[in-house]
């Protein structure tokens, strides 16, 4: 009891429990995607390199259309909760402070990216795939190999990239000094 009364404090004070990191939610949540991910994985059949080009399209349209499915109540925020995204802005924002010629350069060797983007729809066909500044890479969990971030604007973007499904979304991320 005494125990759950500390994590209970430390949350509340904005702290994190001994022996979690401070993205431990968002790390759950992400694991409890990929079991969903793995189970319309094996109903839509798994995504494998092909000579075919049609081929490989229609099963990623099919995970993408399972995962949808199995997501039909998914919103922005689901994985990116408060709690998350106030951890994500503010590594975001001490990346910014600690390295902010070297976010800046990587953000604008890219090409300029905006458009929007929506939870179960996938990254939009005319948006470049922009790279997130490694220093913001290493400082965010590390995903699995399925996952990726995206900046998209001032947005960061959870892509899930076989089926190229935007899985979440936090908005108003990177805002540059």
């Amino acid at each position: 009891m005494k125990l759950l009364f500390v994590a209970f404090a430390l949350c509340v004070l904005g702290q994190t429990p001994p022996g979690q990191t401070p993205f431990a939610g968002f790390e759950e949540r992400v694991n409890d995607y990929m079991k969903l991910r793995k189970t319309a994985e094996s109903g839509a059949g798994r995504l494998a390199p092909t000579a075919s080009a049609k081929e490989l399209d229609a099963k990623k349209k099919a995970l993408a259309e399972k995962i949808r499915a199995a997501r039909t109540s998914a919103k922005q925020g689901n994985i990116f909760t408060a709690d998350a995204a106030r951890e994500f802005r503010r590594v975001i924002a001490q990346d910014l402070q600690h390295h902010p010629r070297s976010v800046k350069q990587s953000i604008r060797s890219g090409e300029v990216v905006e458009g929007r983007v929506q939870v179960n729809e996938s990254y939009p066909e005319h948006v470049p795939l922009e790279t997130t500044p490694p220093t913001l890479l290493t400082s965010f969990p590390p995903l699995p190999m399925e996952l990726d971030y995206r900046l998209v604007g001032s947005t960061l973007a959870l892509r899930d990239v076989g089926a190229n499904l935007i899985i979440d979304y936090l908005p108003n991320a990177l805002v540059m000094p």
